[in-house]
This record gives structure tokens, sequence and C-alpha cells, in this order.
């Protein structure tokens, strides 16, 4: 089955860019392509993409902001950021709305862009080296911001701290000498302790609050 996918780009040059790339590739189905936010909410979930493809800065309403309604709109849709800013706070931001993932286009050639689709639609959490440092990096250096991130565990915090390492259930489960299902079982914890639906989200609510 082919991935469905829609673009929000506000670049017209990168926009046709990733469109070619998109239905040209084999696997994936480019169902609808969108220049900013008021356009994407009208018109983006008659397409019912499985992935959506976004920039942060679009003309009216941010990329950030869009993020937030498609997925109150379309919980299942993965959505992933693509841009060239790599500001931890807008990484987090962007994690908080509901992003999976967060690539950054300088340093993501074509062929990555298409793995990191794949990946977010088989419910990974694909992130550019950089940001991945970066989002490690805030992890370590700031205490939990989320009101409720004090009712975890230590080994929920060991698994959220993997995970924003990128790592899956398997990784996890094999970093800390666990079962799988022990690390959904936290998982799932970890979810309902921050009101969290990704682990994305979870690894963002811990480090910037609620």
């Amino acid at each position: 089955m082919n991935i469905k996918v829609s673009i929000i780009k506000d670049d017209a040059g990168l926009r046709n860019s990733l469109a070619v790339l998109v239905s040209g590739s084999p696997g994936f189905r480019l169902v609808s392509v969108h220049g900013d936010a008021e356009d994407a909410l009208k018109h983006l979930p008659l397409a019912t993409p499985n992935v959506a493809l976004i920039g942060i800065v679009l003309p009216r309403m941010s990329g950030i902001e869009c993020v937030r309604r498609l997925k109150a709109m379309c919980p299942k849709l993965q959505l992933m950021m693509l841009t060239v800013y790599d500001e931890s706070r807008k990484i987090l931001e962007s994690l908080k709305a509901g992003a999976s993932g967060y690539l950054l286009m300088r340093s993501t050639p074509p062929a990555k862009i298409l793995e990191a689709i794949k990946e977010v639609y088989h419910g990974g959490a694909p992130m550019s080296a950089e940001v991945a440092r970066l989002v490690v990096s805030t992890f370590h250096e700031n205490k939990p911001a989320h009101p409720s991130a004090e009712k975890l565990t230590p080994r929920e915090e060991e698994v959220l701290r993997q995970i924003a390492q990128g790592a899956r259930s398997k990784e996890v489960a094999e970093a800390l000498k666990i079962a799988v299902p022990t690390v959904q079982t936290h998982l799932q914890h970890i979810y309902e302790k921050l009101h969290a639906r990704s682990r994305s989200e979870a690894v963002a609510k811990y480090l910037i609050g609620s």
C-alpha cells in the first residue's frame, strides 16, 4: 500500500521539489499540496493523508499552530516538520504541538526524506542528527518542566531519556535490559501522566511543560 503524503510549505520552489520527489517515488502517493496553513486546514483532511510534511514559517498562521490544529482534526495523521530552523524552542514546541518528526532541509538529502516518511508512518520519530543532539542536550541540561513529570518513576525517566535519543521500543529494551512489552507499559504510563499522545510529545512536555 502506498503511503499517502501531503505537503505544506510556503516556498513554491521547495514545495514543487518535494511534490516531484514524493509523486515520483515508488511506495508513495502525493494527495495534496498547500502553500499556507489556512488552505491545509480547509482541504487536507479531505485528502486523508497518512503523513504531512510541514514548514514552521507559513504566511499567516505558523506551522506549529497548524500542526496543533491538524492533530486535533486528524488524530491519526503523522506530521513531520521539514524546515531550516534548528532552535531548540521551536523544535520542542513543534513536538509538543503534535509533530512526530523534525528534519532540517540543509542536511537531509531526498532519499533520507523518503526514509523519514516511512519511519514516521510506521510509528517512529525521525530527527536530523543535529536536532536529536539538541533534544538530548536539552534533556540533560534542564529539570522537568511539566508538573506531572515528578510523578514519573526513575525507570520511566530512563525510558523517556532513551526515547529522546530516537530509540525504538526494541532498542530501549536492549539498552535497559528489559522486555519490549515492559517498555510499552512504561510508555503508556508516561503518556497518561504527561497527557501526551506520542513519544515526541511526551519528551517535549517533559522539557517545556504543559
